[in-house]
């Protein structure tokens, strides 16, 4: 009788101390989209969406522009020829985060096989014919996309939201001695975690909701989103089955228990215990959990490497897709302009509006750095297409005169890197009084607008007007107007409006830079 292999985790502990190294370098990038009191914002932050090769080659294809910054990701790519889908396993956040959600929640058992991963092709399909067709699909799916979005507009929010609350609950009815504790605690944690200030977005829980229904998937089977849908992966799948490294078992050496099968928590083991590197991310539990050690990964000449497509998709399917992903832009085209519709504004920067849609992936970064809160991801303002897409909200937050981060921090260009001196000349739109509501008008003197206003010389200026207070009396009003052609529609005069509800002067799109 064969004796038993001890298994040797060696590879376990190495892939953990990688995906704790590169969720911790997330993380820490994440943390530093922030207004820290400086001009400037590394484009280091973009690093995760830079080394994203279906976001690089997905926006480079519908914009018809060759994006330099998105090029490390062909790099990774092309590393599945000789690794493997090992960025999965190794270094995708996402990924990491799921298996945290796994050993935390203890959910579901991996199901042996993947019956569902024509899925993830589908839609990896879809997502390039549509860009070829210049609609851009992969903010909707891509795991980058949706973790950093869900984080800035909804759970970061929500959390910096609760560590106030509670520590304001403290100092308004702890003692000193609670104080002595919980002031330098929360000193600390405004210098390291909490954003520099309190932010608010729209459709917050929505953006919150789709990011929970990834982890939620781990419930119902492990590495779910992994498996079955993300678009990301199926890239990393297509390329790693063309290369030369390869999984393999002994037969000699197999017993038969079906442990691999078992504990794969992709599902890339089939019956006869073959490994399908579509698959596989290269945990190495199967190496390090054979009691028989009948496992092993090597690289293979390419004739033994190049298998039939038996873990890909039909041909109906793959028509199927490529028609889907004609047919979308199809739909698309022939959409009302909602904008016009509408009237959104865009930010500082944006370009014109079908390449700022074809480069624009969603992430939400733009929104998590902007100091006035101004912008906001758009649900149905803009269309489908332009979901998640920024648009600025002067009622909720303004764009700040002197701030340029969001085009700083835009990992593809959606949004221009203006200089300062031209950020301030950028017209996103243009303000006008609804005289109606406007105080002055009604014989009140009130002149935020006018105060707030941080263009030189003022796009708001007034004229003293004369008007009846009843029985005889009369007073002097001084009454805004908007000065022509003054106005960059930074919207803080909205914004700081005292009215309730619709203020008395109103951002519209009117004049912006982009399409002069």
């Amino acid at each position: 009788m064969a004796k038993k292999r001890q298994p040797v985790k060696k590879w376990r502990w190495a892939r953990r101390i990688s995906q704790g190294i590169w969720l911790a370098i997330f993380i820490w990038l994440f943390l530093a989209i922030d207004f820290t009191g400086s001009d400037q914002i590394s484009r280091l932050y973009g690093l995760f969406f830079s080394i994203n090769p279906l976001i690089g080659i997905t926006t480079m294809i519908a914009s018809r522009l060759w994006i330099s910054l998105l090029l490390p990701g062909l790099f990774f790519l092309v590393s599945a020829l000789f690794l493997g889908r090992w960025f999965c396993g190794w270094m995708c956040p996402m990924g990491t985060l799921l298996d945290a959600t796994h050993f935390i929640t203890r959910g579901k058992q991996t199901m042996p096989g993947n019956p569902r991963r024509n899925i993830r092709y589908v839609l990896l399909l879809t997502i390039l014919v549509s860009s070829a067709f210049g609609l851009q699909l992969v903010g909707f799916f891509d795991p980058f996309a949706i973790l950093v979005r869900g984080l800035a507009v909804s759970l970061y929010p929500a959390f910096d939201y609760g560590i106030r609350s509670f520590f304001t609950f403290t100092f308004n009815h702890g003692n000193p001695a609670v104080h002595a504790v919980t002031e330098p605690v929360y000193s600390v944690l405004r210098a390291t975690v909490l954003p520099f200030q309190q932010m608010v977005f729209q459709w917050s829980v929505f953006s919150g909701l789709l990011l929970i229904g990834v982890f939620f998937l781990e419930l119902w089977e492990r590495r779910g989103f992994c498996r079955n849908i993300c678009p990301l992966g199926a890239l990393y799948g297509v390329v790693a089955r063309l290369g030369l490294f390869r999984g393999r078992r002994g037969e000699a050496k197999c017993g038969g228990c079906a442990v691999c099968r078992k504990i794969c928590r992709m599902g890339a083991i089939d019956d006869d215990r073959n490994i399908s590197m579509t698959d596989c991310n290269i945990c190495m539990e199967c190496v390090e959990s054979c009691p028989q050690g009948a496992f092993s990964f090597k690289w293979s000449d390419r004739q033994k490497a190049v298998q039939p497509v038996n873990s890909g998709i039909s041909r109906r399917t793959f028509i199927g897709a490529a028609v889907t992903g004609v047919a979308l832009p199809a739909l698309h085209a022939v959409q009302a302009d909602n904008r016009k519709v509408l009237d959104l504004i865009r930010p500082p920067g944006a370009r014109a509006e079908q390449e700022f849609l074809a480069r624009c992936v969603r992430c939400g970064k733009c929104m998590k750095v902007c100091v006035g809160n101004a912008l906001h991801p758009a649900m149905f303002e803009s269309g489908v297409s332009g979901m998640f897409s920024p648009i600025v909200l002067p009622r909720v937050g303004y764009c700040e005169y002197n701030c340029n981060l969001c085009g700083q921090i835009c990992p593809t260009g959606a949004i221009e890197n203006l200089s300062p001196d031209r950020k301030r000349e950028w017209v996103i739109g243009t303000a006008s009084f609804d005289t109606d509501r406007c105080l002055p008008y009604r014989g009140i003197n009130c002149l935020v607008c006018e105060e707030h206003c941080p263009v030189p010389g003022k796009a708001i200026h007034y004229n003293e007007v004369e008007m009846s207070r009843g029985r005889g009396q009369t007073t002097i009003v001084r009454q805004p107007f908007m000065r022509r052609g003054r106005c960059i529609g930074c919207g803080i005069c909205e914004n700081k409006c005292p009215l309730t509800g619709p203020a008395a002067v109103q951002v519209s799109s009117l004049r912006e830079t982009r399409h002069n």
